[in-house]
């Protein structure tokens, strides 16, 4: 038996999506790839946006009319949130919560036997138990470990709580042993992801404490944090940077809006002055670290001084990297009471901004050429080149050696070209 899977969305489905991969896999199914004909398919869906939404309901029509006599099983959080929509899709056997889909083989195996359409939606908001699914091996070179599901923040444009559930997490001896048999399994970097992943907490343990242990307890070559809050970095989270090289150089930290007035609206926790001023802490204590963000344009109500003040909160702390996006409403959150901007207005708004990114980031990438970094190469780039990451998360590109696939390497930064980091090997 076969079982397809389509991802969409952020890392924890992905990483949600390998581990389901990984229960077939133990019942005797095989996964198909692209170009094959499958016996079952499971589409991990995205709500995060109406865009996101869209495209989860064209990835599903498309598994049925592909292969219309398979199992068509969908989960996730467009399943959560929009079940209904899920359900009326002619095709769909199976829709199941994010809370469910440890129970996915058996439930496609239920279909199979009974040949009942399988609906099964967990009241997530409140749901306490996070699900104990783990993986330790992934289709690419760079590891993911899902420590912590949910959101408690409820900002006024988000519909992920109601997908997601309230926060809760992982037992740090789990992550752990995860982090060693992944260890053991040959990678040398791994991802620590949730959706509000510095709300981690098992007991006493914080989010810090478990990058301590992870440190201390496992021969891991380098640890990355997916985004971060910017009021969960710690200086004791930065002392821990200080003190271990093998904690990455770089921090997602969303903004959102450099406005005051769309903040408040947005219902975050920060200041704009504030968020200025751990940014260029942070830097002044690492020079060399890549601070990437995400920005919402065109949140309601945003004026043409808000967004002048996003622009420059962006040129003042000078982002490696920004990931801009359209403002998507989503019913049911409270921006749906706020007045919207005019589509033309904000696409050209999106423009100036996507602009400024391109200027930040060859900024940024520019400084480094010359310099020695240490890279993992993780995939191979056209013909001649294979492509790697800086602990800044600097893309670099060098020629193509099969044998250096996934090894911690010293590279020497030799030009920027084309808006490309290029290295030759030291070692």
């Amino acid at each position: 038996m076969k079982v397809y899977f389509i991802t969409l969305g952020c890392k924890v489905n992905s990483y949600e999506s390998e581990c389901m991969k990984q229960m077939f896999i133990r019942r005797g199914w095989e996964i198909a790839l692209d170009d094959e004909d499958f016996d079952a398919c499971v589409i991990n869906t995205c709500t995060v946006t109406n865009e996101a939404s869209a495209k989860s309901r064209k990835m599903i029509r498309k598994a049925i009319k592909r292969c219309p006599n398979a199992i068509i099983g969908v989960t996730g959080c467009y399943a959560q949130a929009f079940s209904q929509e899920c359900i009326d899709i002619e095709g769909v056997d199976i829709v199941i919560g994010n809370a469910r889909k440890g129970d996915i083989v058996d439930l496609i195996i239920k279909k199979a036997k009974f040949n009942e359409q399988v609906i099964d939606i967990t009241d997530i908001l409140h749901h306490k138990d996070f699900e104990e699914m783990s993986v330790n091996e992934f289709e690419r070179t760079r590891a993911f470990i899902k420590i912590e599901d949910g959101c408690n923040q409820f900002c006024s444009y988000c519909i992920i709580p109601f997908a997601r559930g309230p926060v809760r997490s992982k037992k740090a001896d789990n992550v752990i042993n995860e982090v060693n048999e992944i260890c053991a399994n040959g990678y040398n970097e791994i991802v620590l992801t949730g959706i509000h992943t510095g709300k981690y907490q098992d007991n006493e343990t914080s989010f810090t404490d478990l990058c301590k242990r992870i440190m201390n307890e496992t021969p891991l070559k380098r640890l990355r944090t997916s985004s971060i809050e910017l009021n969960e970095i710690t200086d004791e989270f930065l002392d821990l940077m200080e003190n271990h090289k093998e904690m990455a150089r770089h921090l997602h930290l969303p903004l959102q809006a450099g406005s005051n007035h769309v903040l408040k609206l947005m219902n975050r926790k920060y200041t704009r002055e504030e968020y200025i001023k751990r940014v260029l802490e942070i830097k002044k204590r690492f020079p060399d670290i890549a601070i990437t963000t995400d920005i919402i344009v065109g949140f309601p109500e945003e004026t043409d001084e808000d967004f002048n003040d996003t622009l420059e909160l962006c040129k003042e702390v000078g982002f490696a990297k920004i990931h801009a996006f359209p403002f998507s409403l989503r019913k049911g959150t409270l921006a749906e009471r706020y007045k919207a901007v005019a589509d033309d207005v904000k696409q050209a708004r999106m423009n100036k901004l996507i602009d400024l990114d391109n200027n930040l980031k060859n900024e940024f990438e520019k400084k480094f050429v010359g310099t020695i970094q240490e890279v993992i190469f993780e995939s191979k780039h056209k013909d001649q080149y294979m492509l790697g990451h800086t602990s800044n998360y600097l893309q670099v590109f060098a020629i193509y050696d099969d044998d250096l696939i996934n090894k911690v390497l010293n590279v020497e930064i030799t030009h920027f070209e084309n808006g490309m980091l290029f290295a030759k090997i030291l070692n």
